[in-house]
């Protein structure tokens, strides 16, 4: 804190963390690594557009014209929006999973809104938007996790039909799960065990509660590991186009689906 906060003093007044620092307290997920192995050590700041400040050691000086209307406050430090510190930190990557590790989570924590999300592609600079714009239109379609969007990728390169992915089930109006992946044609569902969330007992149990309660209402559910969509990637479509194959031609689930929320 002492060295963003020697940052902030060296940008000046009415200057704010953006990027990475700024992603840090807001609890939301950073970069694994940059191209060199580590985390980038540098520290973004903004600063109105007429202020004359040069990069230091380590800082980085972002000069705009759209400095965000209301900050964040952590003790003595002033903070970029959410949203805008993800735009700020993503439009430096040069790797669609890690973007997508970081606008998904920042979705999926509810740390901000994916119009909002929006609204800094739309008026943000060109410069390193596509994979943004790529990532963004991920989590619209229901991605929440960087292992959700490599589920995807593998199926995108099948010719297994596209699965929706984050639905909300329900008997009735009885909710029953929210699945990774979802082909309401077929019953099967897909969920993807990370060991992120199981981090307690109460975690390892809702898992068990739901896959029970996805039992009952007879949907056929595939469980693989993030590591096995790397590692076993020929194996995982084979498991998946066998669900779908045993499944055609049953009765269709009385289930209603709502796909994830925009």
């Amino acid at each position: 804190m002492q060295l963003q906060m020697a940052a902030l003093l060296y940008a000046g007044d009415g200057s704010l963390l953006t990027g990475q620092a700024a992603l840090l307290h807001h609890h939301i997920r950073r970069p694994v690594a940059d191209a060199g192995g580590s985390v980038a050590e540098l520290i973004d700041v903004l600063v109105p557009v007429a202020r004359q400040r040069r990069d230091a050691p380590f800082v980085r000086i972002h000069r705009t014209i759209r400095m965000p209307e209301r900050s964040w406050q952590a003790g003595p430090l002033l903070i970029a929006p959410p949203a805008r510190a993800v735009a700020d930190t993503v439009r430096g990557l040069t790797s669609l999973r890690e973007v997508r590790a970081v606008v998904a989570d920042a979705v999926q924590q509810g740390r901000c809104e994916i119009r909002q999300l929006h609204a800094e592609l739309r008026a943000g600079p060109n410069l390193g938007s596509t994979l943004f714009r790529e990532a963004l239109s991920d989590v619209a379609d229901g991605i929440r996790s960087a292992a959700e969007a490599d589920l995807k990728d593998l199926l995108a390169k099948s010719k297994l039909p596209m699965p929706l992915f984050n639905p909300s089930l329900y008997d009735g109006d009885t909710f029953i799960a929210r699945p990774d992946a979802w082909w309401p044609e077929f019953g099967v569902a897909v969920e993807i065990d990370s060991k992120q969330w199981h981090l307690s007992p109460e975690d390892h149990e809702r898992t068990l509660t739901r896959g029970r309660r996805m039992g009952v209402h007879l949907i056929i559910v595939l469980r693989f590991t993030p590591r096995q969509l790397h590692a076993q990637p020929a194996q995982v479509i084979n498991e998946i186009s066998d669900a779908l194959d045993r499944a055609r031609g049953r009765s269709p689930l009385n289930l209603r689906t709502v796909p994830a929320a925009v």
